[in-house]
């Protein structure tokens, strides 16, 4: 540098450089001006780290663009603009993490100076030169440690720091020439819907620019379920004392102490599998050095949030947790009965199992009863549940019926060998017990609500008359000829196995059959009006004619024809039936038949197969037809 011809002071006041006339030529100051350093990749915001680690073994990583207004602008000793030394900066911060044993966290992020645009200032005498091209910044190491707090907690309490290795040339305004280090505290939390962090350092320097005391505070909040976050912060810096800018020999150039400060408002939308994007604008609130007219931020990051883990509590107090605890609002005991586990031990005196808030008999073991005054108290025996005491029944074992008869009362009515209550005489089924009825042929045998022959006990179908099968899921039911599982009294097709189907007269019935030349389809494939867009209502339809090319693996070409009526233009109507039916080959395609087995053409209105006269006749010329071109010949 040359030899400067009479003194100069020079002072970075508050960031503004103070001029007085000079005689010099000098090179860019040996600093980094930009006064954003990014937070570390999985921190919730651009610029204030946070405390937390999230997890073991967890890698994360951002990219952060940062462009700067105006972070160099000299002014005279009254304040007015003088000249721009850096007009512009543009970086690209290239970040990594690595969380280990949710603990500690090493990290380390890389800035890359893109763009830097300014103009050579002479003020009297004295040159200072531009900053401009392409340049590395220094490379900055970070190591944290969990102290208190986890992920998801409201309160966090982290110790970390820095250490900047000289990476970058010293006099391109984006590197200081000489390691530094900044130790610093961390707090931070989640709660609710809030995230918060601050952090306060130094930064201690082995070059001639001073120690400086760091700030930064962040408030974010959360809305979409934690999809969106929006949220201000603010960071600065505060200079220890006042250090020679430049000297040499008798001339100082100096910076004096001051403080910088920004501020900035972002906001992040994250993405499935860890991905976020996000943007921010702020402002340099104070006039420091690097504290630019206003600074735009833009980052994406991969950093998969920890799961969230649960402190299951135990309300009730009873040293159960609650997600376990049967009864967790009320203090209880242990039980290996998961559905009493944590609930108090219930009294019953009388151990009948009816509790004795219940218990009308509490002292008594007794049966449950629907009459509350009854509940827990001793039944009177009936031994055969005729309905008739012990104490009065004649034949407390065998089910009877009431005699006036003392002897008789209780016990079955001579000639009643099934006991039914129906006399053998006018039992149609003596051996077997039954119901009354008024057709005599009925009448003591079991119920056939269906009159098909099979007792409802056994009936499948009770109430739809059907036939004996060995399936006692069948035993009953109608029949169900073709297999198809549509019985025979639904199947419009009962001797062709088909399909269920809405349609009373199609169900049961198949949509496609296969014959020597072509597959018939029973049904229309059904299209959007005057477009080839295939309707769902079509899809059990080709599902069907799918299924029959996987079975009939013999037919080695089709050929699916679009036919169209005469309504239209003939070269209209061409190119909508050939849409149509590469529509059709597609959708078969994608059943997964293989595409070498299907060709397309469309007819247009060339081979109608009913008159265009009728809308009958129009409706059955719009369609779709499967012709066999090849098949596999039989040895």
């Amino acid at each position: 540098m040359r030899r400067l011809s009479r003194h100069i002071t020079l002072l970075a006041c508050s960031g503004w450089l103070t001029l007085a006339p000079v005689a010099a030529a000098q090179e860019a100051p040996t600093l980094a001006l930009d006064q954003y350093q990014p937070a570390v990749a999985g921190d919730a915001f651009f610029a204030v780290p946070a405390p937390w680690i999230g997890g073991h073994l967890v890698p994360r990583f951002v990219a952060t663009f940062d462009y700067a207004r105006d972070p160099l602008v000299l002014v005279d000793q009254d304040g007015q603009r003088q000249a721009v030394v850096v007009s512009s900066q543009g970086y690209v911060h290239f970040g990594a993490s690595l969380a280990l044993f949710d603990r500690l966290l090493i990290a380390a992020d890389f800035p890359l100076a893109v763009l830097q645009t300014g103009e050579e200032q002479t003020l009297g005498s004295l040159t200072i030169p531009p900053a401009a091209g392409v340049q590395a910044g220094d490379l900055r190491i970070g190591l944290r440690g969990r102290i208190y707090g986890g992920y998801h907690q409201p309160f966090q309490i982290a110790v970390g720091g820095y250490v900047f290795a000289p990476t970058g040339p010293s006099d391109s305004y984006v590197a200081e020439g000489a390691v530094y280090g900044q130790p610093q505290l961390l707090l931070g939390g989640r709660a609710d819907n809030f995230v918060w962090s601050a952090s306060g350092g130094v930064v201690l320097r082995a070059s001639a620019n001073p120690h400086t005391v760091t700030f930064k505070g962040a408030l974010g909040l959360e809305l979409l379920d934690g999809a969106l976050m929006l949220g201000p912060e603010v960071y600065g810096s505060a200079a220890l004392e006042q250090t020679p800018f430049v000297d040499n020999g008798a001339v100082v150039i100096a910076r004096t102490t001051g403080v910088n400060l920004e501020g900035l408002f972002g906001a992040q939308g994250y993405v499935a599998d860890g991905f976020t994007f996000g943007a921010a604008a702020g402002m340099g609130l104070t006039s420091g050095v690097g504290s630019p007219r206003f600074r735009l931020l833009g980052r994406i990051a991969w950093a998969p949030r920890p799961a969230r883990v649960v402190e299951v509590g135990d309300r009730d107090g009873d040293t159960i947790k609650d997600d376990v605890d049967a009864c967790p609002d009320t203090k209880g005991f242990a039980n290996e009965d998961p559905l009493k586990h944590g609930c108090p031990h219930p009294s019953d005196m009388d151990g009948d199992d009816i509790l004795d808030e219940v218990d009308a008999c509490p002292k008594t073991p007794g049966v449950a009863n629907d009459d509350p005054a009854e509940n827990g108290c001793p039944a009177p025996a009936d031994r055969d549940g005729d309905k008739i005491l012990d104490a009065a029944d004649a034949c407390p074992d065998q089910p009877g019926v009431a005699s006036d008869d003392p002897a008789k009362h209780g016990c079955p009515p001579p000639g009643d060998r099934d006991a039914d209550g129906i006399v053998d005489e006018d039992d149609a089924c003596p051996d077997v017990p039954g119901i009354a009825s008024d057709d005599p042929e009925k009448n003591g045998c079991p119920p056939d609500s269906d009159g098909d022959g099979i007792i409802d006990a056994k009936d499948a179908c009770p109430d739809t008359a059907g036939v004996a099968s060995k399936d006692p899921n069948r035993h009953g039911c109608p029949p169900d000829r073709d297999g198809d599982g549509v019985l025979d009294n639904k199947d419009a097709c009962p001797d062709t196995p088909g399909a269920r189907q809405k349609d009373p007269k199609r169900n049961g019935c198949p949509r496609a059959i296969v014959t020597d030349k072509e597959i018939i389809i029973l049904q229309r494939v059904e299209f959007a009006t005057g477009r080839a867009t295939i309707k769902r209502i079509s899809d059990p339809l080709l599902d069907d004619v799918a299924s029959l090319m996987r079975k009939h693996t013999d037919i080695e070409l089709i050929e699916v024809q679009g036919h169209t009526d005469n309504r239209g233009g003939k070269r209209l109507n061409q190119r909508l039936s050939e849409a149509r039916a590469k529509a059709v080959r597609k959708a078969l395609i994608g059943r997964g038949i293989d595409g070498s087995r299907l060709t397309f053409r469309g007819y247009g209105m060339d081979l109608p197969r009913a008159s265009n006269a009728t809308a009958a006749g129009r409706q059955e010329n719009r369609r779709v037809q499967f012709k066999i071109v090849r098949r596999r010949k039989k040895h």
